[in-house]
C-alpha cells in the first residue's frame, strides 16, 4: 500500500502523531537551521506574564505569529523565534499580595522586601508549563528553551543602558505633577496606560453643582445687591470640594446674574452662570419671569419655581472677586489667603455644566496649570502630616485624611471598599446631604458618564499630586509621527488613526512606579536634589559603589565577586538588581555628599519596549544584532489592538528616542475574541471558552483555521463552537475525502508516481484546467501571505478545495479513477490530483501546520526522492505562470455557474440530481459567450443531469426580469430619494433590464439631476414561467425545465437504483473491484424502468446478472413515490 487509508477522519489524534513525529525527528529545530545563514527575517515576540492562565484569544494571537513565520522560512528566509515572559509590574504583585493576604502597606512591615521580591520571583513562572503546553498543542513554533526573561541581571543592565542612553540626551526629568494614581494598586500610571482599550466605563455618580457665596466687601459696582450672590459650578466629582481654591471662568464668556430660590432650602439669592446654560441650570422646577415683582410676592413652592435675569457681563469683569471657603475643615498651608478666588482659563467652554470650572488645584492637571496661572498664583490644598510634608486631603489609599472630621478615614471612591464593607452612603451622597442643608447645594443629581478605571485593579484611577521621574516624550512627538509612517499598520486605520493621533497629542511619559518588584530607577541623588548620577551598567555601579567605600559610605562592595566582561549566567548569576538589593547602595556625590537611590521603579511597559534590545543583553553582549541590523528592527510584530498604545508604543517610543529608527516595519494588530453573542468573554458570565478543551475536542487546526478564515485578525471575532465544527466537517472533511478518494484508487492501481511525467500541453482539459487553477491559487495566496492578509488566503484555499477540487474536479473525474485501463488518461488523473493535493499541503501548512503535514506525509512517504520528510521543510510553491490558461478557466466558471443554478433551481422544486431533465435555456448576447458554454456543455449536462442545452439569442419573452434597489448600499448614501429612486426602478422595462445588466450601469433622473448608477446597486432576478423555473448570478440567467415525461421519469429510477446497489456494495464489504448479480422483486413499473436502462445498470454497479421474482430470503425494499420493489445482492 503505497498511500495510508483511514476509516474517519480524526483531527485531534492527527495533531498528536504529528507532534511526536515532529519531537522524534527535530523538525522545528531542523526547519530554522535549513535556513541559517540566509537573509533574516526578524520577529519579537511580544512576552506574556505567566501568571495568569492563558485564554482562546492567545490561540487566535499565537497563530497569526505562527503562519508568517512558517511562511517565511518556506520562503527562504532564516527566522528565529525567541520566547520571552513579562515578569515584572502590577500582575504580579497584585496576584501575590492577594495570596499573602496583605496590601502594599504591610510591605515592609508584615513582609520584608526582600521577602516579598522572592514570592513574586515564584510567582510569576507558575503557569509556564501550562503556557508552554497551549504553545505545544497549538503548533505555535517559539524557541520556549531559551526565552528572554525580564526580571533577569542581563535584561535589566540592557534596561539601565537604555535608560543612561535618554538620561544623557537630558530627555529625563523629576516633576510635582498630577498624575493618574491608582489608591488600589498603589501607583500612579502612565497616560499610555490609563488608555488601554476598557479602561474608561460608564458610571452614574452623585453629581453636584455646589453655590460658592460671594464676599460681599470690595465687590465690583455692576454686582452691588442686598441678596447675597453665589456662584454655582458642577462636578462630577463631590469629594473634591473639600479641596477647592479657585472658581475658574472664561474670560469671553458672557455669564448671567440671575434672581431666585434655592431650591431644597427656599432661600432667595442671586446666582452667577454662563448665559448659554441658563436654560440647562434653571430647568425642571424653575420658570422664567420679567417682573421683579413675581419674586417679591413669590411664597416658596419646591415644584415650581421662578426666575428673573438681572444682568449680563463678562467673565474677565470676573476676575479676582473672592468668596467664602465652600467647607471650612483646612486651608492650604502655603499662601491661603490667594486662595477662594475667581480666576481666568481658556479651557472654559459652556458645552455643560454652569460654565464655571471647580478648580482643586491638587487633583486635576488642568486645575494645577490654570491656578499657577493666576496672578497672584492659587495655592493647592495642602496640609503638613505628621512628618511635617505638605500632602492633600486624600491619603495615597484614597481615604480622607484626619482633617475631614467625620469623613476621615473613609474612601473617597465606594469600589476602593472590600465588597462586604460597602457603606450605604459614599462620601460623595454625605458631601452632597450636608452642603444641601447648609445652602451650599444648587442642584444635586445622578449622572452618567465615562470615568477611567485603572488597568489592572479595574477600580477608579484618582488624579493626584504624585513627585514622579518622567521621559519628555513630547520633545520626539514629530520624530514618532514621522517614523511611523514607515511602518505597514494592519489595519491601516490603527496606524494613520488611533495611534498617529496618540503620538501626536503624546504627554511626557511618566516612568515612576512606587511598586516593589520591577526594574529599580538607576537614578542616585544627593538628599537636597542637587547632585545625581545615572547608571547605565552593573560595572559602572561597581565602579561607583567603590569610591563610596572608599568614602567610608558603604563598608564593602556587595558586588565584589562579580567578574567585568565576563558574560556568563553564572557570573551574572551572583548578583541581583532588584530593589531590595540596590536600595542599600549608598554612592557619593562629585561634591562628596551621600546619594540614595530614587525610591521608585520603572514603568513596566518600558520592560516589555526594552526586549529588542534586552533579549541579546544588547550592548553588552551581541552588538552586531542591533549595530549591523541582525535582529533589528523587525520585520513583522503582532498583538492585541490593547497593545496599540502599551507594547506597540513604549517599543516606538524608545526606538524613536535611542536609535532614530522604527522598532517594526510591519504589524497586525489583533481584534479582541468575544462570545458568539458579541459579549466579551469573562469566567463571571460563564461564557469563557477553554483553550485545551477546544483544541482536545476539534483539534488545533480546525481551531486555528475557523479563527483565520472566519474574520479578518483585526475584526473582533465572535467565536462560535459550532464554526469549529463547521470548519472541521467542511473544509477538513471534504479534503481528508479528496485524499481518501485519491489513495483508494491509487492503491489499486498500484500509482507511485514512477511514471514520466505527463507534459501540461498533453494533458486531458480537466487537468489542465485544475492545474491552471492551483498556479493562480498559489499566487493569489503567496500575494495574501506577503500583505499580511492570511484570512483572505484562508478563503481562497477553502474555495479552491470545496468548489474547484471537490465539486468540480473529482466529481467530474470519478470515472477515470475507477474505470478503464491503467493508461495515460488515468495516469495524468492521479498525477494531477497527487499534485494538486501536496500543493494544498503546502500553502495551507502556515495556518494548519498539523493535517497538512500529515496528509503531505502520507502522500509523499513512498514517493521517490523529491520531497522532505515534513511539509515545514518544504520551500513554498511557485506559481508557473505557463500553465496558467485564463481563457480555460473562464471557460469551466461558466459551467460551474450555469451547475450552480441549475442544482439550486432543482433544490428548490425538490427534484433529485439523479432525476434526469429535459433541458436548461440560457439566453446569450454574444457568438462568444455561446461558444464558450457550449465548448463545456457535456461536462454541464452530466453535472446538472439535463439532456439538453438550449440557447435564447436576441430579445425574447420568455425571460421576464425583476429588479429592486439594494437598499443596504443605496440607503445610506441616497437617504430620502430611495422612494424616488424605488418608483424609477419600477418603471423599467425589461429590455433596459437586460441593458442594464449588459453594461453594467444605467442613467436615472433623480431629484432633477442624471445620476449614473452600477449594476450592483441592484437586486436583479428573473421571473419563474409556467413549467420552469429560473434564477442568475451576475450576467448568466438559467431557466430548467421542470416537465417529466415517462421515459425520463425511468431513467430515473434506474439512476437512483444504482444508488441503492453502490450503497449495498459498500455496506457488505465488497471490493470495487467485485463482479455481482442482481434479483429485484417487486412493481411492474420499476421492472419495465431497469429493462429499460439494464446495461446502464449493469455497467454502473459491475452486475453480470439482473434476473426479476426469484424467491430469495432477505433483500433490501426501496420506494419511488408509491412504487416499491426489493433489491437482492450476490457476490458472484
Amino acid at each position: 500500500m503505497n498511500f495510508n487509508e483511514y476509516k474517519y477522519l480524526d483531527l485531534p489524534k492527527i495533531s498528536e502523531e504529528i507532534l511526536s513525529y515532529w519531537k522524534k525527528n527535530e523538525i522545528f529545530k531542523k526547519s530554522v537551521n535549513k535556513t541559517s545563514g540566509k537573509n533574516p527575517y526578524i520577529f519579537f515576540e511580544g512576552p506574556p506574564s505567566a501568571n495568569g492562565l492563558p485564554g482562546i484569544h492567545h490561540v487566535l494571537a499565537r497563530s497569526i505569529k505562527d503562519i508568517f513565520l512558517r511562511f517565511k522560512t518556506m520562503k527562504g528566509f532564516y527566522v528565529q523565534r525567541k520566547a520571552g515572559w513579562d515578569t515584572h509590574g502590577l500582575p504580579v504583585e497584585l496576584g501575590v499580595e492577594n495570596s499573602l493576604g496583605i496590601t502594599k502597606e504591610d510591605i515592609g512591615k508584615k513582609i520584608s522586601v526582600e521577602d516579598y521580591n522572592e514570592e513574586c520571583k515564584k510567582a510569576v513562572m507558575k503557569y509556564t508549563d501550562i503556557w508552554n503546553d497551549l504553545t505545544l498543542k497549538m503548533g505555535y513554533w517559539v524557541d520556549v528553551n531559551n526565552p528572554y526573561v525580564t526580571y533577569t541581571s542581563k535584561y535589566m543592565e540592557s534596561v539601565w543602558w537604555l535608560l543612561k542612553q535618554i538620561y544623557d540626551k537630558e530627555l529625563m526629568y523629576k516633576g510635582y505633577t498630577i498624575q493618574p494614581y491608582s489608591p488600589k494598586a498603589g501607583t500612579a500610571i502612565s497616560s499610555h496606560e490609563l488608555n488601554q482599550p476598557g479602561t474608561y466605563q460608564d458610571v452614574s455618580d452623585t453629581t453636584v453643582t455646589a453655590q460658592f457665596k460671594l464676599l460681599s466687601k470690595n465687590l465690583p459696582d455692576f454686582l452691588n445687591s442686598d441678596t447675597d450672590i453665589f456662584v454655582i459650578a458642577w462636578t462630577t466629582t463631590p469629594w473634591t470640594l473639600p479641596s477647592n481654591t479657585a472658581l475658574t471662568v472664561g474670560p469671553k464668556i458672557k455669564y448671567s446674574l440671575i434672581r431666585s430660590f434655592n431650591q431644597y432650602t427656599g432661600m432667595k439669592a442671586d446666582y452667577i452662570v454662563a448665559e448659554d446654560l441658563i436654560s440647562k441650570q434653571f430647568s425642571n422646577v424653575y420658570y422664567e419671569s420679567d417682573n421683579l415683582q413675581d419674586l417679591v410676592e413669590y411664597e416658596f413652592n419646591a415644584k415650581k419655581i421662578p426666575f428673573v435675569k438681572i444682568k449680563s457681563f463678562l467673565g474677565k469683569e470676573l476676575e479676582n472677586i473672592k468668596y467664602e471657603q465652600l467647607i471650612d475643615y483646612a486651608v492650604p498651608y502655603e499662601n491661603p489667603k490667594d486662595a477662594f478666588r475667581i480666576i481666568l482659563g481658556d479651557f472654559v467652554t459652556t458645552t455643560d455644566g454652569t460654565g464655571i470650572v471647580h478648580t482643586a488645584p491638587t487633583f486635576g492637571a488642568d486645575d494645577a496649570l490654570v491656578a499657577k496661572s493666576a496672578k497672584p498664583p492659587i495655592p493647592p490644598m495642602l496640609v503638613k502630616d505628621s512628618n511635617g510634608d505638605l500632602v492633600p486631603l486624600v491619603d495615597l489609599q484614597g481615604k480622607f485624611r484626619p482633617e475631614m472630621r467625620e469623613l476621615a478615614g473613609k474612601f473617597v471612591k465606594n469600589e476602593y471598599y472590600d465588597k462586604d464593607n460597602v457603606p450605604e452612603k459614599s462620601v460623595d451622597v454625605e458631601i452632597a446631604i450636608k452642603l444641601k442643608t447648609e445652602n451650599k447645594a444648587f442642584k444635586v443629581e445622578k449622572y452618567k458618564h465615562s470615568y477611567p478605571n485603572c488597568w489592572r485593579t479595574d477600580k477608579p484611577i484618582l488624579y493626584y499630586p504624585i513627585d514622579s521621574w518622567f521621559i519628555k516624550a513630547s520633545s520626539f512627538r514629530d520624530k514618532m509621527v514621522s517614523l511611523n509612517k514607515k511602518i505597514n499598520w494592519k489595519p491601516k486605520s490603527t496606524g494613520e488613526g488611533r495611534f498617529e493621533k496618540w503620538l501626536e497629542n503624546v504627554n511626557d511619559w511618566n516612568l515612576s512606579r512606587s511598586r516593589f518588584w520591577g526594574i529599580p530607577l538607576p537614578i542616585w541623588r544627593t538628599e537636597d536634589g542637587k547632585e545625581e548620577i545615572c547608571i547605565g551598567s552593573i560595572e559602572e555601579l561597581i565602579h561607583e559603589i567603590a569610591k563610596s567605600v572608599e568614602k567610608g559610605f558603604m563598608r564593602e562592595n556587595i558586588f565584589s565577586e562579580f567578574k567585568s566582561n565576563d558574560m556568563s549566567d553564572e557570573n551574572y548569576s551572583k548578583i541581583d538588581l532588584h530593589k531590595n538589593v540596590v536600595d542599600s547602595i549608598i554612592l557619593v556625590s562629585n561634591s562628596g555628599k551621600k546619594m540614595k537611590r530614587e525610591e521608585d521603579l520603572i514603568d513596566v511597559w518600558f520592560d516589555s519596549g526594552s526586549m529588542p534590545y534586552a533579549q541579546w543583553h544588547y550592548p553588552f553582549e551581541n552588538k552586531e544584532n542591533i549595530d549591523s541590523n541582525k535582529f533589528f528592527p523587525a520585520d513583522f510584530i503582532a498583538e492585541g489592538v490593547d497593545q496599540t498604545r502599551g507594547w506597540f508604543y513604549t517599543l516606538h517610543a524608545i526606538s524613536t528616542m535611542v536609535f532614530d529608527s522604527v522598532s517594526y516595519k510591519n504589524v497586525i494588530s489583533n481584534g479582541l475574541v468575544l462570545d458568539k453573542n458579541g459579549q466579551k468573554m469573562s469566567k463571571r458570565l460563564g461564557n469563557a471558552i477553554d483553550p485545551f478543551k477546544t483544541i482536545s475536542d476539534y483539534g488545533p487546526d480546525a481551531t486555528r483555521w475557523y479563527m483565520i478564515s472566519n474574520s479578518n485578525p483585526w475584526d473582533n471575532l465572535k467565536f462560535d463552537i459550532n464554526g469549529v465544527d463547521e470548519v472541521k466537517r467542511k473544509f477538513f472533511g471534504t479534503l481528508y475525502n479528496t485524499y481518501s478518494f485519491f489513495a483508494l484508487y491509487a492503491n489499486i492501481d498500484n500509482f507511485n508516481y514512477k511514471e514520466n511525467e505527463i507534459k501540461f500541453e498533453e494533458k486531458p482539459e480537466l487537468d489542465r484546467w485544475i492545474i491552471s487553477e492551483l498556479n493562480t491559487l498559489i499566487s493569489k495566496v503567496e500575494k495574501f501571505y506577503e500583505d499580511y492578509e492570511p484570512t483572505k488566503a484562508a478563503r481562497e484555499i477553502s474555495d479552491f478545495v470545496i468548489d474547484n477540487l471537490s465539486n468540480w474536479y473529482v466529481r467530474l473525474s470519478r470515472r477515470r479513477f475507477w474505470k478503464g485501463e491503467y493508461e495515460l488518461d488515468k495516469i495524468s488523473a492521479y498525477q494531477t490530483l497527487f499534485t494538486v493535493l501536496a500543493n494544498i499541503c503546502k500553502i495551507s501548512a502556515p495556518i494548519s501546520p498539523f493535517f497538512m503535514d500529515k496528509m503531505f506525509q502520507d502522500l509523499t512517504r513512498n514517493i521517490d526522492g523529491k520531497f522532505s520528510e515534513s511539509v515545514h521543510l518544504e520551500s513554498f510553491p511557485v506559481s508557473d505562470t505557463s500553465k496558467i490558461d485564463k481563457d480555460l478557466q473562464e471557460k469551466i466558471n461558466y459551467a460551474q455557474i450555469i451547475s450552480s443554478l441549475t442544482l439550486s433551481l432543482r433544490a428548490k422544486e425538490k427534484i433529485k440530481v439523479r432525476q434526469p431533465l429535459n433541458r436548461i435555456l440560457i439566453p446569450v448576447d454574444s457568438v462568444n459567450k455561446k461558444n464558450i458554454i457550449n465548448s463545456v456543455s457535456e461536462e454541464i449536462k452530466r453535472e446538472v443531469n439535463v439532456k439538453n442545452i438550449e440557447f435564447i439569442e436576441g430579445k425574447s419573452d420568455l425571460l421576464v426580469k425583476s429588479i429592486k434597489p439594494n437598499f443596504k448600499k443605496l440607503g445610506p448614501k441616497y437617504g430620502k430619494f430611495m422612494k424616488e429612486i424605488s418608483s424609477q426602478i419600477n418603471l423599467l422595462e425589461n429590455t433596459r433590464i437586460l441593458e442594464l445588466e449588459k453594461t453594467g450601469k444605467i442613467d436615472l433622473i433623480i431629484d432633477k439631476k442624471s445620476i449614473t448608477f452600477n449594476v450592483d446597486d441592484f437586486d436583479i432576478s428573473s421571473k419563474d414561467i409556467e413549467g420552469w423555473l429560473v434564477a442568475n448570478e451576475r450576467n448568466l440567467t438559467v431557466a430548467l425545465d421542470i416537465n417529466i415525461d415517462q421515459e425520463l421519469m425511468e431513467e430515473g429510477i434506474a439512476r437512483e437504483i444504482v444508488s441503492k446497489i453502490q450503497n449495498l456494495r459498500k455496506s457488505n464489504g465488497f471490493e470495487v473491484t467485485d463482479r455481482i448479480s442482481l434479483n429485484f422483486s417487486g412493481d411492474f413499473e420499476i421492472e419495465k424502468a431497469i429493462n429499460n436502462n439494464l446495461e446502464y445498470i449493469k455497467s454502473e454497479t459491475l452486475a453480470n446478472a439482473i434476473q426479476f421474482n426469484v424467491q430469495q430470503e432477505g433483500g433490501l425494499e426501496i420506494f419511488f413515490d408509491k412504487l416499491k420493489t426489493k433489491i437482492f445482492i450476490t457476490k458472484v
